[in-house]
C-alpha cells in the first residue's frame, strides 16, 4: 500500500510495504540487553491445582507467567512519570499514531575531548553525545521531521540485541544536548543504548529532566509543553536502513505505567 503526506509545503509518498521495526525482539529467558544489574525478563508455566501451563510437561496449552522490567529490559517507551510522584501512565499521553522523523548516524565524542557539560561522575573514556555533533548531523536535514529524532550510535554491532550495559559504559548526553534537541522541538527521542543519561549519576538524571523540563530534584509534573514528550530506549536500528527522513509509529504496550514494551516503526518517505 502506498499513501501520501504533506509535510510542511511539500508532498511525499510514503511506502507502508518497506516499514521497519527497530525494536529488539525480547527473548524471554534467552540473551537479551540488559542494565542495571536486574534479572532477565522471564517466562515460567503458570500451574493452578491440577492445570500445568506447558505442553511439554503433559499440560492442554500452553499459558505462562511473564516477569520484566521495561526500564531495563528490552526496547521501552517512557513518558515524564519516570521522574514524578503523579503515577502517570505512557498509555494516556503518547498517543501519536504518524509523526514525522529523521535519523541520524553518530560517532560518540569520548569525554575528554568534551568541552560541554556532562555528568561529573563520568571518565575519560565516556561516550559523549554532544550537541556540537548534533548540530553537525542535522544541519542540512529537513526541518519538518524533527518532531520525532531516531539516534544510531556507531559502531553499530549487532551485539547491542544481548548486550549487558553492567560490564560497558554506555554513551550518553551532553546537558547541551538535550537543550539543543528541546529548541529544535523533538517531541520523541530515540536511542539505542539504555539511557540519554549516564548510568550512575547519583540519581540527578539531568537529561531526562532537561527533556521533560524538570527542575532538578523536581518531583511534580512539567509545564503542559514538555508533557506529551517521550523517550524510546535500547532500539537497535539495522546498517542497511539509511540515515534520512521517515515517518514514525509508536506501537507501545497499553500499560499503565510510566515505562511499556514498544515497538517504534520506522515507514520510508520520498518527495514528490
Amino acid at each position: 500500500m502506498n499513501l501520501e503526506s504533506q509535510i510542511g509545503n511539500c508532498r511525499y509518498d510514503v511506502t507502508i510495504e518497506n516499514a521497519v521495526s527497530i525494536a529488539i525482539p525480547l527473548c524471554f529467558n534467552e540473551l537479551q540487553p540488559v542494565n542495571y544489574g536486574v534479572p532477565f525478563a522471564q517466562s515460567e508455566p503458570c500451574i493452578t491445582g491440577n492445570f500445568i501451563g506447558d505442553v511439554r510437561q503433559g499440560g492442554s496449552c500452553n499459558f505462562e507467567k511473564y516477569t520484566l522490567i521495561p526500564h531495563c529490559n528490552g526496547t521501552h517507551t517512557e513518558c515524564y512519570g519516570h521522574l514524578t510522584e503523579q503515577r502517570t501512565s505512557v498509555h494516556d499521553l503518547i498517543t501519536v499514531v504518524l509523526v514525522p522523523c529523521t535519523l541520524i548516524s553518530i560517532l560518540p565524542t569520548e569525554s575528554s575531548k568534551v568541552i560541554e557539560s556532562y555528568d561529573p561522575q563520568s571518565e575519560k573514556n565516556d561516550l559523549i553525545i554532544s550537541r556540537s555533533l548534533l548540530e553537525e548531523k542535522l544541519k542540512d536535514s529537513t526541518s519538518g521531521f524533527f518532531n520525532s529524532l531516531v539516534i544510531r550510535t556507531m559502531p553499530n554491532s549487532i551485539e547491542k540485541k544481548t548486550r549487558n550495559y553492567d560490564s560497558i559504559q554506555a554513551p550518553y548526553f551532553s546537558n547541551e544536548a538535550m537543550h539543543f534537541l528541546n529548541e529544535l522541538g523533538v517531541m520523541h527521542l530515540l536511542v539505542d543504548f539504555p539511557s540519554v543519561d549516564r548510568a550512575f549519576d547519583e540519581g540527578k538524571l539531568s537529561n531526562h529532566r532537561i527533556w521533560w523540563g524538570l527542575n532538578p530534584g523536581q518531583k511534580s509534573e512539567p509545564t503542559h509543553e514538555f508533557k506529551t514528550k517521550s523517550i524510546t530506549e535500547m532500539t537497535y536500528i539495522p546498517n542497511n536502513i539509511p540515515d534520512g527522513n521517515y515517518l514514525l509509529n509508536i506501537q507501545i504496550a497499553p500499560f499503565y505505567a510510566d515505562a511499556a514494551p514498544s515497538n517504534p516503526v520506522l515507514i520510508p518517505v520520498k518527495k514528490k
